[in-house]
């Protein structure tokens, strides 16, 4: 090959045409999404048959790729942006996200330190700030940007590890230390054992604590756990309380945890990854009531905020607590800047650091506080309406309280009393309305029933579309033996 040969990147006149192409695609989709089947008809395998085994050897056409993305992805993809997406908990593509995702894969900002991305740095900061004060959160919390909540809670977990052993564990590791006991709901998200895995601590170190009837931690029996674990010689090390669960999206009294984790010397981090995104509306406040006392706390803006996938925001009251934790610079890493200036790669475990500030600031921007917490509302509105359409009809019940926008309920034929039973039908009905294509809704179990999960929480869900998946609910469970 002739060394003077361009192997450079397409012409910037190249790339416009086919960004603009795959503009035109993105909008055809978004105006025709509902004409997809939300959850699609293939099996484990089917997409895999239709690609290569072998990479090309040569280059080829960007428009052939495009097609093939066209006639290959939209038809083995789970649609999440679809309006009767309704499983786990429902995210949004929004415009101005998707708008920011693109400026900012087009920067290929890596802000480590802020030399390496000096907007990126600082608008994170200052972003993470606004969501703050959209939250009703206290003055002089420290905010960043990780991908999920999972890692927030292996770094805040970390950061709990280090005050636990007055930082020995930083240089000595686990060996020869007490055992460090981590304290969270039976209701909590799995994320809380697997930071523990992940942190060598182990699974049987994360203590799970009863909840009430609502599904709430019992603050009598996470002191009597922490009492009984000193005595034992354990070493009470954090608290993960939960605003918003996963299963039942039930609220952990976090004012009445708080103190006992003040008195006890022990950090408390709070998940509300899902269900703090509910305090952006002021009469919801009351949600994040207690939290100002919390060491960490953690809202995924990805997930009822209308931002894009990856996006999770961590707050953590005294920043140095995760610098002390993390902190370490390589000659190659020292800028002037240093002493001046927040490198954000010093206050987690990643190094690298996407520009995701972008589109949080875009989604702000775009829809403003009152309009971010106008539909969050409305979200909340139609929950209650699913209420009372469960409650009006005959043979459906609901199983849990429903303080947020995901609503568990299940089938209930008359006659039908056996709970193997009832969990047998209702998983036929679950299965054949996903395999519809029509919605997509996800399961959970309470209190050994097996329950209907339908999470209301996409930007483009309106009542219509529910109204139509309640339908279909009830006209598969009626048919469903």
């Amino acid at each position: 090959m002739d060394m003077d040969e361009y192997l450079g990147d397409f012409s910037p006149e190249e790339l416009t045409r086919y960004l603009q192409a795959t503009a035109e695609w993105i909008g055809d989709y978004f105006a025709k999404i509902e004409e997809q089947e939300v959850f699609p008809q293939i099996e484990p395998g089917d997409f895999t048959r239709q690609l290569p085994s072998k990479p090309p050897t040569k280059g080829e056409d960007m428009e052939e790729i495009l097609a093939d993305f066209a006639r290959l992805i939209p038809p083995a993809t789970t649609h999440w942006n679809h309006p009767n997406f309704h499983a786990w908990f429902a995210n949004t593509g929004s415009a101005p996200g998707i708008v920011a995702e693109t400026l900012s894969a087009a920067l290929n900002n890596n802000a480590m330190v802020w030399r390496s991305g000096p907007a990126s740095t600082e608008m994170e900061l200052v972003v993470c700030d606004w969501l703050r004060q959209m939250l009703g959160l206290p003055d002089g919390l420290f905010g960043m940007i990780h991908d999920t909540a999972s890692v927030a809670v292996i770094a805040t977990l970390a950061a709990a590890r280090h005050r636990a052993t007055r930082g020995e564990v930083r240089e000595k590791g686990l060996r020869g230390l007490p055992q460090l006991r981590v304290y969270a709901s039976e209701e909590a998200h799995s994320s809380v054992e697997r930071a523990a895995i992940v942190l060598g601590l182990g699974s049987k170190n994360v203590v799970k604590i009863a909840a009430d009837r609502e599904f709430r931690m019992i603050p009598r029996a996470l002191e009597e756990a922490i009492a009984q674990d000193r005595k034992a010689g354990f070493v009470p090390m954090a608290v993960v309380a939960t605003v918003g669960t996963t299963g039942t999206t039930s609220i952990d009294p976090v004012a009445q945890i708080a103190p006992l984790c003040k008195e006890g010397e022990v950090w408390l981090h709070v998940d509300a990854a899902y269900g703090g995104a509910m305090a952006t509306v002021p009469q919801y406040r009351w949600v994040l009531d207690g939290c100002e006392h919390a060491d960490s706390l953690v809202v995924n803006p990805h997930k009822w905020l209308f931002v894009p996938m990856d996006c999770s925001v961590l707050f953590c009251k005294n920043a140095e607590d995760l610098r002390r934790t993390f902190s370490l610079v390589p000659s190659y890493l020292e800028t002037p800047e240093d002493k001046i200036a927040r490198n954000l790669t010093d206050y987690g475990p990643a190094m690298g650091r996407r520009f995701r500030a972008l589109k949080l600031w875009m989604v702000i921007r775009a829809y403003g506080s009152e309009g971010i917490a106008a539909r969050v509302n409305y979200h909340l509105q139609l929950a209650r309406e699913l209420q009372d359409w469960i409650a009006r009809a005959e043979n459906w019940e609901q199983l849990a309280p429903a303080p947020m926008s995901t609503v568990l309920f299940r089938h209930h034929p008359r006659g039908l009393s056996d709970e193997a039973a009832l969990e047998r039908h209702n998983r036929s009905v679950l299965e054949e309305i996903n395999r519809s294509g029509q919605a997509f809704l996800s399961h959970t179990i309470v209190r050994g029933s097996f329950a209907l999960r339908l999470a209301i929480g996409n930007l483009r869900t309106q009542r219509s579309h529910l109204l139509a998946t309640w339908r279909l609910i009830q006209e598969v469970a009626s048919r469903t033996p």
